[in-house]
């Protein structure tokens, strides 16, 4: 089956379309026929070398569409159902089993580190030639892709595919990180780093916890601004004099909870510094391999912070991101405000207004004649 994907040769090189074919399907697979796909700052490293994939490839891992087949072994998604995608996991491994898929145990190689399937085979090829692909069980840049079915959940027909697209990653983390990980209680303060698509999805879910305080930290006024609109009541420019001693004054001594979003070693010590006694800072940003973050190891015994990682809002895609479709439905999740659409052609003005920070969300929208 043809497939129009944007390849990306070596480390740093554009996006170039051409045409890759499909891999048959396994028996626990679907193809789905994209109609959206998200872009990612994710992606946009990987782009630039900075994770471990192999190349050429093709990125993008925040798709929704149509299922147009499935698999032998397949009962759910139909043909025909519309479906949005998150990242792969195994289904057989001890976490997988107990209902924690981000803690599989083969989590890196299925979403970052192989570029194809578990055991090797590739689900792109180009002139007979594999592509690696299988980017967070996706790589959805590429107007179809080959997934396993665990990696489809329903959408339902009122909601357009490219609001669903980034529930598959950016809001899911961003809002599982707060409802699922931090769960800030009543009165509490929470200081979020960076206001970009994952922040904002822990902004807007902060506003459905009792946390009484909740503090955006940004470099751009214009994403301060849109904080504002969607509820934080405090914004702090980063450019401007000491962030951690501002948050401590306005949260009378630091806040309960704060959140990394930036994959920034000093965002994230400055996070650190913000708290209270006994806080906690959850960590989303993704950084380059190896990166460190130094810390006051005196007063990590002096003021007993508590640091957590958190990949994908440690939530189970297929119980989660219904229930965020839901809030979306009732308008308590409203995150389609910071969306920006562009046409699967200009994917690469879609990747350099979200480099500089003109866009905030980027959404692919295909169309759906481009190959058939």
């Amino acid at each position: 089956m043809p497939a129009l994907a944007a390849i990306v040769e070596r480390p740093g090189a554009p996006f170039r379309f051409e045409e890759v074919t499909l891999d048959g399907l396994r028996p626990d697979e679907i193809r789905v026929r994209l109609h959206a796909a998200g872009v990612c700052h994710t992606d946009l490293n990987a782009r630039a070398g900075n994770l471990p994939f192999p190349m050429p490839a093709v990125f993008g891992h925040e798709g929704a569409g149509v299922v147009e087949a499935v698999g032998t072994a397949v009962t759910t998604p139909k043909p025909g159902e519309r479906v949005v995608l998150s990242f792969a996991s195994c289904g057989g491994c001890r976490a997988c089993r107990a209902g924690r898929p981000v803690r599989c145990g083969q989590w890196g190689a299925l979403n970052l580190s192989g570029g194809s399937r578990l055991d090797g085979t590739a689900t792109l090829h180009r002139e007979h030639r594999p592509v690696h692909g299988h980017f967070f069980g996706q790589s959805a840049f590429a107007t179809r892709v080959t997934v396993n079915a665990r990696s489809a959940i329903p959408v339902p027909d009122d909601v357009p595919l490219d609001v669903a697209a980034p529930l598959g990653c950016s809001v899911q983390t961003g809002a599982g990180a707060v409802l699922r990980i931090l769960r800030p209680t009543v009165g509490s303060s929470l200081a979020i780093f960076g206001a970009g698509a994952v922040g904002l999805s822990a902004l807007l879910a902060a506003r459905l916890t009792p946390a009484g305080r909740i503090i955006a930290v940004d470099l751009r006024p214009e994403r301060l601004a849109i904080a504002r609109e969607l509820g934080a009541q405090h914004l702090i420019d980063a450019r401007e004099g000491d962030v951690a001693a501002r948050i401590r004054e306005i949260s009378d001594g630091g806040v309960h909870y704060a959140l990394d979003t930036t994959g920034d070693p000093s965002a994230l010590r400055t996070a650190v510094d913000s708290l209270a006694i006994a806080g906690v800072c959850g960590v989303i940003g993704a950084a380059p391999p190896n990166t460190e973050v130094r810390l006051d190891m005196a007063a990590m015994l002096d003021r007993l912070p508590r640091l957590i990682g958190i990949n994908q809002g440690d939530a189970d895609p297929r119980s989660f991101i219904p229930q965020l479709l839901e809030l979306y439905r009732s308008g308590r999740l409203p995150y389609d405000k910071f969306i920006t659409r562009f046409r699967f052609s200009e994917i690469e003005a879609a990747a350099q207004a979200a480099a500089r920070g003109a866009a905030i969300k980027p959404v692919l929208l295909f169309d759906v004649d481009e190959v058939e």
